[in-house]
């Protein structure tokens, strides 16, 4: 290989300098040197410092950022262009980038998930006792009541972390650390994501909570009595590569697992993404890594995180509503839901105008004491605050035909509420066929029991994926829209002291349910692969809603696998599959040897001969769901995780137009880990087509999705050349506008309003890796 393929000036970073003399930081990948199983910190760093340029040498050690032992084979440093194409020419040198920033991407869900105290998942697992779950993201507001540590033991003695909150840590929040290179300090959360995220995946019970004076009841994460370690890689304007790299090291070497990061990025080669080659090394060393599927939805191939060892999150609705009822002057009344439910407002007829600026930005109407409709284009506290500046009495918020039966809440300043696409076109025929529009918004406060739930958000990413479309990606979905949970300040007009929580959304709220369900899995079943914790979550998963007909998306039509991954997450099943579809390390090496060629020792640590290792197609990876060709057949191998002599059948639900065959159509087991293979053999069918198999015994249903696929099984492009079909920078939809400044300062208040993200374009100008909220207005 040349030297021009292994620098790339080209890829993808925020450092916007020209300048070929500039100091930025890189990621340096290297082969690992001659002793590594034996090297320790101090050989490792001296191997890394031979490979800078000998003009810096005396300063080495104020270049050298990160020194990467477990995830990565290389360093992080600060050098300039000049100084990092100098290294090509050194033996052992693979590749250097230029580092990236990656963007940032309850009290209900649990019982909505069928996990309850005394039974279910909960009691088996111990509410996941004894299981670390690693939360890199923006820190911890450690002071948090979810945090407190009530009925938890001391971690598990191969924990080896550290604590850096200077009060201390607990037996819940076991360790805590902060990479500085993103211009992060102490590990404090001054954000709200990561506080959001660690509780969800694990905070402790906390009764009597509420958020904007709703979703009152008894919090609790999914594992309540996991133990979280936290490693603070992001700050309100994302997170940069080489900490992410580093926080995945030492979460690694502190012994935790289950990993669970709620950010992502454009897609790009595994051999160049960060999170893929950092939650490779964590897999080798058996921890499950969880993440996000991004908020780009419903842009078909939005989907980010979609390396194979990594389980992949969309996001869903639960059943709750928090209620807003309209009621139009012709006594019409549409189902609407609010944050904003003051006590003070009386639900009274008032006039009702609709600007002809229908985005509320020019108000060219007097407003004062009238409802004003509004459509979603803009910043809504933005608009909201306008409209107060200017008398308004209320507003109602319309969603588009993009965002459509999708209802994702803001915090405004005034009475509101928020319809969907339908009931929008309803109010507007309303106000367009009446002389004196009237309407009164009555506040119903938490409803539970909504149905249909769960339905798959508009924001969700989808798939197929870029990288590797012969693979299910996102894999799983789980609740993501309007979801409570710890948040380090006060929110809206609330006072409870301590107990500060929020509502918000994104795959980065989906994400830690599956973390803190992983984390339960892992506690029943501690001896388990990530894979077979992976497979049990996808082959247990649903694909009916509470109504008992199929999971919908954002417009109300069936979900497609490519929307909800194999399904929604049902973790007492999960905990009991029966089969699992299990991998190891060197399955995922030949599958990469079949996808990628060359580049596989940059992802795997060490040198890959592909030609002698061997390759396999996408299709042939022993993955839970199946994507296969018309007239081609695949493999797969299931293990027994149930009981001795338990029998299968076969039942096939085939894609519309197709042709399944399964041989053999009976699996007889006798005894416990034993493994059969079979294979699956598809004629006819149309490109997207979808079904299922099943795998039935008198105890379990082991469900695989298949899809067709008339695509070639290889990245869709050469990185270089790739334009991503994702949301125009330009304000159309159906992109998520960054929230709004606080309207009080001028300046956002990363505690009461999400962070900006920077967005990301295509691979040679700016890329962010980011937390995966909504962080555009939905």
């Amino acid at each position: 290989m040349g030297s021009s393929k292994l620098f790339r000036t080209d890829a993808p970073t925020n450092n916007l300098a020209d300048d070929a003399s500039q100091l930025r930081v890189y990621i340096v990948h290297v082969l690992p040197p001659s002793n590594a199983p034996n090297a320790g910190p101090t050989d490792l760093e001296s191997y890394y410092k031979s490979f800078l340029p000998d003009s810096i040498s005396e300063s080495a050690e104020k270049r050298l950022i990160y020194c990467y032992s477990e995830v990565l084979s290389g360093f992080a440093a600060k050098l300039t262009e000049v100084e990092a194409k100098s290294m090509a020419k050194k033996p052992g040198f693979l590749r250097a980038y230029p580092d990236r920033l990656i963007p940032l991407l309850t009290t209900h869900t649990p019982d909505f998930l069928g996990l309850h105290q005394g039974r279910g998942l909960w009691q088996p697992s111990g509410l996941g006792k004894g299981v670390i779950i690693g939360i890199l993201d923006t820190g911890l507001h450690a002071t948090h009541p979810s945090f407190n540590d009530d009925g938890m033991p001391p971690p598990p003695s191969k924990w080896k972390g550290s604590c850096g909150f200077p009060a201390g840590c607990n037996n819940k929040l076991i360790g805590a650390k902060s990479f500085s290179n993103s211009g992060v300090g102490a590990p404090d959360d001054e954000v709200g994501h990561g506080t959001h995220t660690a509780s969800t995946a694990a905070g402790n019970f906390v009764q009597k909570v509420e958020s904007f004076g709703l979703a009152n009841g008894t919090s609790a994460g999914m594992a309540p009595h996991a133990h979280l370690a936290i490693y603070k890689v992001c700050d309100a304007d994302g997170c940069s590569g080489s900490d992410i790299l580093a926080g995945l090291d030492e979460a690694v070497k502190d012994g935790v697992d289950v990993l669970s990061l709620s950010l992502g990025a454009a897609s790009m080669p595994f051999y160049l993404d960060p999170i893929a080659i950092g939650s490779f090394g964590a897999t080798e060393k058996g921890i499950l890594v969880i993440c996000a599927g991004g908020n780009n939805g419903p842009i078909a191939s939005s989907v980010s995180n979609e390396a194979p060892w990594i389980l992949t999150v969309s996001a869903s609705s639960v059943d709750r509503n928090f209620r807003s009822i309209v009621t139009l002057g012709n006594g019409e009344q549409l189902y609407g839901e609010s944050l904003n439910q003051p006590k003070s407002f009386k639900p009274s007829s008032l006039p009702l105008v609709y600007p002809k600026d229908g985005t509320c930005a020019i108000l060219d109407a007097k407003i004062t004491g009238k409802v004003v409709m509004c459509d979603v284009a803009g910043r809504e506290q933005d608009v909201a605050a306008g409209i107060k500046g200017a008398g308004g009495a209320a507003v109602i918020f319309l969603n588009d035909q993009i965002a459509d039966y999708s209802i994702v809440l803001r915090d405004h300043e005034l009475p509101s509420s928020k319809l969907t696409v339908e009931d929008a076109s309803k109010i507007k025929k309303y106000v367009n066929t009446t002389r004196k529009p009237t309407a009164s918004i009555t506040f119903n406060g938490t409803v539970l029991g909504v149905s249909p739930a769960p339905v798959v958000t508009y924001f969700s990413s989808r798939g197929p994926s870029l990288q590797t479309p012969g693979i299910l990606k996102p894999d799983i979905s789980g609740p993501g829209l309007n979801i409570m949970a710890a948040w380090p300040a006060q929110v809206g007009s609330g006072n409870d002291g301590a107990k500060t929580f929020n509502i918000i959304s994104g795959t980065s709220m989906a994400t830690p349910h599956l973390s803190g369900i992983a984390a339960l899995i892992k506690s029943a079943h501690p001896d388990w692969s990530p894979a077979a914790i992976k497979s049990a979550i996808m082959t247990t998963s649903d694909v009916a809603a509470n109504n008992r007909k199929p999971i919908l998306d954002e417009k109300h039509l069936p979900a497609s696998f490519f929307a909800m991954g194999a399904g929604h997450v049902n973790p007492s099943k999960a905990a009991d599959p029966g089969l699992i579809y299990d991998l190891d390390v060197d399955d995922y090496i030949r599958y990469l040897c079949g996808l990628l060629k060359g580049n596989v020792g940059e992802i795997v640590r060490r040198d890959i001969s592909c030609y002698l290792f061997g390759g396999i197609s996408e299709a042939d990876l022993n993955y839970p769901s199946i994507v296969l060709r018309p007239g081609s057949t695949v493999s797969r191998t299931v293990t027994n995780v149930g009981k001795a002599n338990e029998v299968y059948k076969v039942e096939v639900e085939a894609p519309k137009g197709a042709n399944v065959t399964v041989t053999p159509p009976i699996l007889e087991f006798s005894k416990v880990k034993e493994k059969k293979n079979f294979t699956v053999r598809v004629t006819g069918g149309q490109s997207g087509a979808e079904g299922n198999l099943r795998w039935v015994s008198g105890r379990h249903v082991v469900r695989s999705p298949i899809v067709i696929t008339g695509a070639n099984s290889s990245p869709v492009a050469s990185y270089e050349h790739r334009q991503l079909p994702l949301p125009s920078l330009n304000p159309a939809p159906p992109t998520l506008l960054p929230f709004p400044p606080s309207p009080s300062s001028g300046t956002t208040n990363p505690l009461t309003s999400p962070p900006r993200p920077q967005p990301w374009v295509v691979a040679g100008a700016r890329a962010v890796i980011g937390l995966e909220w909504p962080n555009r207005e939905a």
